[in-house]
């Protein structure tokens, strides 16, 4: 009974937060499994069961594996770096990349904070889009805390593209 009743309650703020959602997270189409806004930027996808599509559920993983141990788990947060679970929402797509490719420094008055690099690492790189799209979930609320427990399968074409990046 309480699984059916997060379910629904998932569907539900998924609904609002999709029909309410600004135009950098709603999916207006998709393509090999990968969901996009209008102006072709990644972006999730849940469906009125709760599952979720690949690259959320993929970005999850891939997230606790790299990004949680300074940013802290589901995009929340730690004494020691940010929260990025707003980042993929208010932080334009190219420069999310940029910063989790090239780092990022800054150094004034009252902060010094750095963000590596990560542009040589495939365990981010080749799943960039993924981790983006699942911090965009989490900070739009589509998503709570944990693993998704459904998702969408694979598709063929994410597990070329997969293959290709890692050079299997």
């Amino acid at each position: 009974m309480a699984a059916l009743a997060a379910s629904l309650l998932c569907s539900i703020q998924f609904a609002f937060a999709q029909d309410d959602a600004p135009d950098n997270i709603k999916a207006a189409y998709s393509e090999g499994g990968r969901y996009y806004t209008e102006d072709d930027i990644p972006t999730y996808n849940v469906g009125e069961d709760g599952s979720v599509d690949w690259l959320t559920y993929s970005g999850f993983r891939r997230y606790h594996s790299e990004c949680h141990v300074c940013h802290g788990p589901e995009g929340e947060g730690s004494t020691y770096a940010p929260a990025l679970k707003k980042s993929a929402i208010d932080m334009d797509y190219y420069d999310f990349i940029d910063v989790v490719t090239n780092g990022r420094r800054q150094v004034n008055a009252s902060q010094n904070s750095v963000m590596p690099a990560f542009g040589t690492n495939p365990n981010v790189m080749c799943y960039l889009d993924d981790i983006y799209v699942y911090l965009k979930a989490r900070g739009t609320g589509a998503v709570a805390r944990g693993r998704p427990s459904k998702k969408e399968a694979k598709s063929d074409a994410i597990r070329e593209a997969e293959n290709l990046c890692l050079g299997d």
